[in-house]
């Protein structure tokens, strides 16, 4: 199939539409015919296509009866479509980081991740998210707890359907995150984890010395529809990368990891001495 042109802010923009448009109760063909539109210009627009005009938008979301502020959030994302690339700093804290990473993920059907110096969050366990809040550097306007729930749901996405490749680095599995036991609990769901067909886990051991991810954690996401994107996260803001340049840089990254990188059952003999 091929890929169609939109970009993660595009999709972002179509998410806000379509929940706009739930709203109404009406179909998108009835939505439409009362806007004189052809629906799959209206369908185009849900996808993250664009092909509209900011008027259009704005006639749309009236239409609608999208309330101000989120009418002012949807025409500021609408005005970057066209940029390869996608800051977000939003007002309301990290939890709204997570829901998009969600949204972006929902999509893909190869996710990989690299992450050097914590077990992955998709692959954490509760008391390991606890913890890991409790040694960071806390906000005051962000609920954590809500940021955890919001991470748990994450999991909802393991699936048979997508595959997952984790490359962890031996020292994300050595750090004391927590108490004994919560570490130990965490390495104990790793594995299982890594017994599902669709999830590999690859440990870039640290007597290797110097690695390919030395540049910091990131995630790749790959699409059957779309081009893919990286994702790179902060304290209070996440970057999604589609530019071509910065696309083949994290390919050759995950090449190199790939090669460096145990192989599966290395992998899980490793996490196993660990524990013992």
């Amino acid at each position: 199939m091929p890929r169609r042109n939109s970009s993660v802010v595009g999709r972002e923009f179509g998410i806000g539409v379509r929940h706009a448009i739930e709203q109404t109760k009406m179909t998108h063909r009835e939505i439409a015919r009362m806007l004189d539109w052809d629906e799959s210009k209206l369908s185009d627009l849900v996808r993250g296509k664009g092909g509209v005009s900011e008027s259009e938008v704005l006639q749309l979301l009236a239409f609608c009866r999208v309330p101000p502020a989120e009418v002012r959030r949807l025409l500021a994302l609408f005005r970057e479509t066209r940029e390869t690339g996608y800051l977000q700093i939003p007002a309301d804290g990290v939890p709204d980081l997570v829901r998009s990473l969600v949204e972006q993920e929902r999509l893909a059907n190869v996710i990989t991740v690299w992450s050097m110096n914590l077990i992955p969050g998709r692959l954490q366990t509760v008391d390991y998210m606890r913890a890991v809040v409790e040694g960071s550097a806390r906000s005051k306007s962000v609920d954590y707890e809500e940021v955890i729930a919001a991470k748990i749901k994450r999991r909802e996405l393991f699936h048979w359907s997508r595959e997952f490749v984790f490359y962890i680095h031996e020292q994300a599995l050595r750090l004391p995150v927590g108490s004994p036991d919560v570490m130990k609990d965490q390495l104990i769901h790793l594995l299982a984890m890594a017994q599902r067909s669709y999830v590999a886990v690859r440990i870039v051991p640290i007597s290797i010395g110097a690695h390919a991810g030395l540049g910091g954690s990131f995630m790749h996401l790959g699409y059957e529809k779309f081009e893919p994107v990286v994702y790179l996260e902060g304290e209070n803001s996440s970057l999604f990368l589609e530019d071509k340049g910065s696309l083949a840089t994290y390919a050759e990254v995950l090449r190199l990891l790939d090669r460096q990188a145990l192989d599966a059952e290395q992998s899980k003999e490793l996490i196993n001495s660990i524990l013992i």
